[in-house]
């Protein structure tokens, strides 16, 4: 008795793994179509996407160029009037961080 008990406890674990695996299918299947759905919904071009990147990128590094220089300025404005720039920042009323 005790060995076909098993043998249940066995088929029913069997039972739960393989529904357990037809929902983990389900789901797959469904975020595939919700992936596919957002795709032609907000277009997949990712040409134009990696055109933007690029762009933002060499913006973002013009932004810190001109970022640089302006530190730079500050710094020797700082050693003419013999302060720091923590207190020309503060005198500008400019932000101490980005």
């Amino acid at each position: 008795m005790l060995a076909s008990h098993q043998r249940y406890k066995h088929s029913a674990s069997s039972l739960l793994s393989f529904k357990e695996k037809q929902k983990q299918q389900a789901h797959i299947v469904s975020l595939e179509q919700e992936v596919q759905r957002l795709e032609q919904e907000l277009g997949s071009d990712t040409m134009e996407a990696e055109k933007i990147v690029k762009s933002h990128i060499k913006l973002l590094h013009r932004y810190n160029e001109a970022k640089d220089a302006a530190q730079i300025l500050i710094g020797r404005l700082a050693c003419l009037k013999e302060t720091t720039v923590g207190k020309i920042h503060k005198d500008m009323e400019l932000p101490m961080g980005d």
